[in-house]
């Protein structure tokens, strides 16, 4: 297979892409360390502030260090991931009392020292989490600009690297960047190159291509082709080349915190725990919605007044739009919206379906819909039409984060697959709303509810909460 170098790829190769990653890393971690050792030196001083004493300041910065050290936060893996590398610094934190306690029955006997130690854990661990926060972002941005992005191979089928590609862009910037696709079936090609992406060939070709562009991270995706011997082979190569060999599992929409590796007679299975959907589980959730919502409504009472006030004055008809809903297991509700319609809105529908910009699934959306009203058009960008769907999250019909309240026309047009999106309770945000809204095309919004419904948490909910007021300031898909 004869691959073309083009001249901005001989640059790439001649700077030494691998030299320049692993400093890049190196400059990364050393920022990390001194981060680390300023929260714990802020914390070290609230500690001083509150008790005077100074013994603190000396031994907390190397203690919390050794802490971030030994749950691995500094790992490679890790870096920019978000999560994870949090859950480390986490983990640090909670270690802390122990070696303080341990310090203190071997060296210092210090009852003083080790009850500010144990005070400074919390705040260290605060000021230490806002900080890689602040990182983060600003190495995503990094990762936008191409710069110290990991340039990545993929390897495998064209149908699955469609998917993974997909994965790979959806919200936000990824830490691998497809530079490149090596096919095992290159006459579909044509499909790759649709996104964007060079089609380098056959999977021959793979060791020429990672030589040439340069490539960090080569991502191999199942395969009838690659069984145990040419999957050993190629991570051999990747070794010898200096660059990571990742394998994509069958399973794209699953989340890192429910596989497992069970090692059996020598051979690492890997465990997929079931989704956690249990009532005990999902507790906490309802706690928070429902407090959340309450409080939200508190503080929203007198601009809802003002916006329904408008609505009613924009035209005739009610301020609100009432309408069924499917909910959790099936069961139906009342929603509410302010109404951003013509009262005659549904009769008229008919009318517009040749205008439907989700033709290819079960949502009606259309842009520029002419029964839009003026003031709905601007509730309806802003998502304000939505706020009273707090009263629904009060009442324990829908939460604040789940899948899109379908209607009971759409869930008799449900798959068996689709309806585990009645699963959880519907939400006023949700995946599928932080990704796009009525942008996306039917397939990836039911993609993207039934990977929240598999792979739910309060980290998860907490993050599309996070997401969701940059969505609504851009207006993204709201139509």
């Amino acid at each position: 297979m004869t691959i073309e170098v083009t001249h901005e790829q001989s640059v790439v190769e001649r700077r030494n892409p691998h030299g320049r990653r692993r400093r890049w890393e190196r400059k990364y971690r050393i920022v990390l360390l001194v981060a680390d050792g300023l929260a714990a030196v802020a914390a070290a001083f609230l500690i001083h502030a509150a008790y005077g004493r100074w013994a603190v300041a000396l031994v907390l910065p190397p203690t919390w260090i050794v802490a971030m050290l030994v749950h691995r936060s500094y790992d490679r893996s890790t870096l920019g991931l978000g999560t994870e590398e949090y859950r480390r610094v986490l983990r640090g934190a909670v270690a802390l009392p122990a070696l303080a306690a341990l310090a203190y029955w071997l060296f210092t006997r210090d009852s003083d020292l080790l009850h500010d130690m144990i005070m400074a854990a919390a705040p260290a661990a605060v000021i230490a989490l806002a900080i890689r926060y602040t990182l983060r972002r600003r190495l995503h941005r990094r990762w936008a600009r191409s710069r110290d992005g990991s340039a990545t191979l993929l390897v495998g089928p064209s149908h699955g690297i469609v998917e993974l590609v997909a994965v790979l862009r959806r919200g936000g910037t990824p830490k691998l960047q497809a530079a490149g696709v090596c096919l095992t079936d290159p006459e579909n090609a044509p499909q790759i190159r649709k996104l964007g992406l060079p089609a380098l060939g056959g999977v021959g070709g793979m060791n020429d291509v990672v030589r040439a562009l340069g490539i960090n991270t080569v991502v191999v995706l199942p395969a009838p082709e690659f069984d145990a011997s040419v999957l050993r082979r190629m991570s051999w190569t990747a070794a010898v080349q200096g660059v990571d060999f990742l394998l994509a599992p069958v399973l794209t929409d699953v989340a890192a915190a429910r596989l497992a590796v069970r090692p059996t007679n020598g051979v690492p299975l890997v465990r997929i725990k079931p989704p956690n959907l249990s009532r005990v589980s999902r507790l906490p959730k309802e706690l928070l919605d429902r407090c959340l919502a309450a409080l939200l409504l508190l503080l929203l009472a007198l601009p809802m007044l003002l916006i329904a006030l408008v609505v009613r004055l924009d035209s005739s008809g009610p301020a609100l739009f009432r309408q069924q809903r499917v909910g959790r297991y099936g069961d139906h509700f009342t929603m509410l919206k302010f109404r951003t319609m013509r009262p005659d809105s549904e009769a008229l529908r008919a009318e517009l379906e040749h205008l439907n910009q989700n033709s290819d699934g079960l949502l009606f959306k259309v842009k520029e819909d002419p029964r839009i009203t003026r003031v709905g058009a601007f509730l309806r960008r802003s998502s304000l039409d939505e706020l009273p769907q707090l009263f629904n999250v009060v009442k324990g019909h829908m939460s604040l984060v789940g899948p899109r309240p379908p209607l009971p026309e759409e869930v008799e047009e449900y798959t068996p697959d689709i309806k585990r999106r009645l699963l959880v309770k519907p939400g006023l945000t949700g995946l599928w709303q932080v990704s796009g809204r009525s942008d996306l095309p039917w397939d990836e919004a039911v993609r993207l509810d039934l990977g929240y419904v598999d792979n739910w948490s309060m980290g998860l909910d907490l993050s599309i909460l996070a997401r969701t007021g940059a969505v609504v300031v851009r207006g993204t898909g709201a139509y």
